[in-house]
């Protein structure tokens, strides 16, 4: 009886062993399945494109043309012409005109500021200096400006002072408007001057 006492004992120690093993096993395994899942999802993580940064809407400021940035600008004239011609109308203007367009904005513009000396329409030398605004209205045309200048206009005097409103020993107000075009540095302007004609003027940034 004894012996079969030992017997058990030894049989139930093996059993617990067993299932104790059997356990371990278990736990292995979950531990590894978990290790495997965490590890997965680190790579996982780690392998995954980085988020695409949202793209910002196309500004009219962003163009990496030279004439975007704030520099000089030199233009002189080509072609005159009066809406309203006549014998005594000079149609060379020799003008000469140096501009700086700076990178500031104002009501969506840049502002240009410059000087201008010029023939006008009756033979006599006149000077313009002003400042404003230039708009470049069309994002997917960039190169395409208007352009509007204000100042004080000097070198309209007798027998042609009252060809200018205001004026008061020959000097006056000036408004000009303009279209332009750039190509790379270089600029063509058509020039609006009041009533009495157009200019046809081209340009280059500086430097």
């Amino acid at each position: 009886m004894a012996n079969q006492g030992r017997r058990y004992t030894t049989t139930a120690a093996s059993g617990d062993a067993g299932r104790n093993r059997g356990r371990g096993r278990r736990l292995a395994a979950l531990a590894a399945a978990v290790g495997i899942t965490v590890g997965t999802g680190a790579l996982a993580q780690a392998i995954a494109p980085a988020a695409t940064a949202p793209v910002e809407a196309k500004s009219r400021w962003d163009a990496p043309e030279p004439w975007r940035t704030d520099r000089f600008y030199f233009q002189t004239s080509i072609y005159t012409a009066h809406f309203n011609p006549s014998d005594e109308h000079n149609n060379h203007s020799y003008l000469a005109n140096l501009e700086y367009r700076f990178d500031k904005t104002w009501l969506e513009g840049q502002w240009i500021a410059g000087g201008a000396s010029f023939k006008n329409s009756f033979n006599q030398w006149c000077q313009y200096l002003y400042g404003g605004l230039l708009w470049r209205p069309f994002v997917d045309v960039q190169p395409l400006y208007v352009k509007l200048t204000a100042g004080l206009l000097h070198g309209y005097k007798e027998p042609y002072e009252d060809k200018i409103p205001y004026n008061f020993n020959g000097f006056g107000p000036g408004i000009l408007p303009a279209v332009g075009y750039c190509h790379d540095r270089y600029c063509a302007e058509l020039i609006i001057y009041g009533t009495a004609g157009l200019m046809v003027t081209v340009g280059v940034t500086l430097p």
